[in-house]
C-alpha cells in the first residue's frame, strides 16, 4: 500500500516591489490575521520601516505593540515571548534583517501564533524559510520554526541597505549549487531522502543569481528585485523539502565552524560563498565549476579569499578540516579531510 504523506507549509502572500511597505496592513488583513500585532525589530530597521508599520496598524484601529531587540540570542527570544504574553499579542511581525526576523519567527513558533516577515535587507534566505539561526557562545543553532504566513519585501528599502548585506544574500543563494550536490551525494551514499522538485528549484535559484551577477549593482531596485526573488525561491525550496538541505551543505558547515574559530569577522553569506568555492572543487576537481562560482562572487564584490573575509589561512584550514564535526549531515566532507588536502584545495582555488 502507498502510505506516503507530506505537509508543506508555505507563505500565503509574498508581496515584493516598490513601496509595498505601505501595503503591510493590507497584506496582513488578506491573511485574515486579526487582533494585536507585536512588531519585532532592531534599531536601524525601526527607523527605516517598523515605525511606519506600527502607524499603519494604529491608523486601522488596531492596538500594536513594538519591541526592539539588540542581539540575536535565546535570551532575546525569551524577552519577545514575555512581551507577547504581556500585551496578549495575536501575531508577530518581524521587521529588519536576520536578527529580528529569526527571533520573531522562533518566538511565534513557540507561541503557536502566525508570523509576518518584513525584510529590510536581502542578506539571507531566512526571510521565507522555516528555520531560525541563533548564536550561543562559540556555536550557532539552527532551529526549526514555522515559515511566515506572509512576506512583504520593499525593494526601495532593500536597495538602500548596505551593499555588503546584499552581496552576502547573493553569496548565500549561489552556495545552493554545492548544497544541492551535497544533498544528492547524501541520497546516493546514505539513502537520505531527496526531493527532485526542491533540489531543482534551489539549483535554478542559484543559476538565476549567477546568470544575473553582472547586472546586480548597488542602490538599484531592479537588482534588489532579482535578489529578493531568489531568496524567496530558496526559502520555498526548504519548505518543500521540510529541511534546510536544498540550501545548506558543506559550505554552511564550513561557515558555522568559522563562526566558532573566528567569530564576528565576516557575514554568514560571505562565509558560505567562500565555502562554496572550496566545496565545488571537492565535488568536481580542477576542471569543475568552482571558477564559475568564484567569478560570480567576484562580479558581485563578494569575498572569495581568506584575506577578504578577514580571517587567516590557518583559520580557513582549521574550519575546512573540522567542519564535518558540526552536525550529523553527510556532505562531500565525509568524515573529514586531511590538513594537506585542505591546504591543496584552498591554494588551488586561491582562497589562501
Amino acid at each position: 500500500m502507498f502510505e506516503k504523506s507530506k505537509w508543506i507549509s508555505l507563505p500565503r502572500n509574498v508581496v515584493l516591489g516598490h513601496d509595498v511597505l505601505s501595503q503591510t496592513r493590507e497584506v496582513v488583513a488578506d491573511t485574515h490575521l486579526t487582533g494585536t500585532p507585536l512588531v519585532v525589530t532592531s534599531a536601524t530597521p525601526k527607523a527605516v520601516a517598523a515605525d511606519r508599520i506600527v502607524a499603519q496598524f494604529e491608523d486601522a484601529g488596531d492596538d500594536p505593540a513594538l519591541v526592539v531587540v539588540d542581539e540575536a540570542s535565546f535570551d532575546a527570544v525569551e524577552d519577545v515571548l514575555a512581551t507577547a504574553r504581556e500585551v496578549d499579542a495575536d501575531f508577530l511581525v518581524g521587521v529588519g534583517g536576520g536578527k529580528p526576523i529569526d527571533i520573531a519567527k522562533m518566538a511565534s513558533d513557540h507561541l503557536g501564533s502566525a508570523f509576518v516577515s518584513v525584510p529590510t535587507a536581502a542578506s539571507h534566505d531566512g526571510i521565507v524559510s522555516g528555520r531560525g539561526s541563533v548564536p550561543e557562545g562559540d556555536t550557532r543553532h539552527s532551529v526549526a520554526a514555522a515559515p511566515p504566513v506572509a512576506v512583504v519585501a520593499d525593494t526601495e528599502i532593500i536597495a538602500d541597505a548596505p551593499w555588503d548585506l546584499t552581496t552576502a544574500g547573493c553569496a548565500d543563494i549561489i552556495s545552493n549549487y554545492t548544497a544541492v550536490k551535497d544533498w544528492r551525494l547524501a541520497n546516493r551514499l546514505q539513502n537520505v531522502p531527496y526531493s527532485e522538485y526542491a533540489g531543482a528549484l534551489s539549483q535554478m535559484t542559484a543559476e538565476m543569481l549567477v546568470d544575473n551577477a553582472d547586472s546586480i549593482k548597488p542602490e538599484l531596485e531592479e537588482s534588489a528585485w532579482v535578489v529578493v526573488k531568489a531568496l524567496v525561491s530558496s526559502g520555498v525550496a526548504m519548505s518543500i523539502a521540510g529541511s534546510s538541505r536544498p540550501a545548506s551543505g558543506s559550505e554552511h558547515l564550513f561557515s558555522h565552524q568559522l563562526d566558532r574559530i573566528a567569530p564576528g569577522k565576516a557575514l554568514h553569506g560571505h562565509q558560505v560563498g567562500v565555502g562554496s568555492i572550496l566545496a565545488e572543487y571537492l565535488h568536481s576537481g580542477e576542471q569543475g565549476e568552482w571558477r564559475a562560482v568564484k567569478q560570480a562572487l567576484e562580479s558581485l564584490d563578494a569575498p572569495t579569499t581568506a584575506d577578504e573575509l578577514g580571517v587567516t589561512e590557518d583559520e580557513v584550514l582549521e574550519a575546512l578540516t573540522s567542519a564535518h564535526e558540526i552536525r550529523d549531515r553527510y556532505t562531500i566532507l565525509g568524515s573529514g579531510i586531511s590538513e594537506p588536502a585542505a591546504r591543496e584545495v584552498a591554494r588551488t582555488t586561491g582562497v589562501i
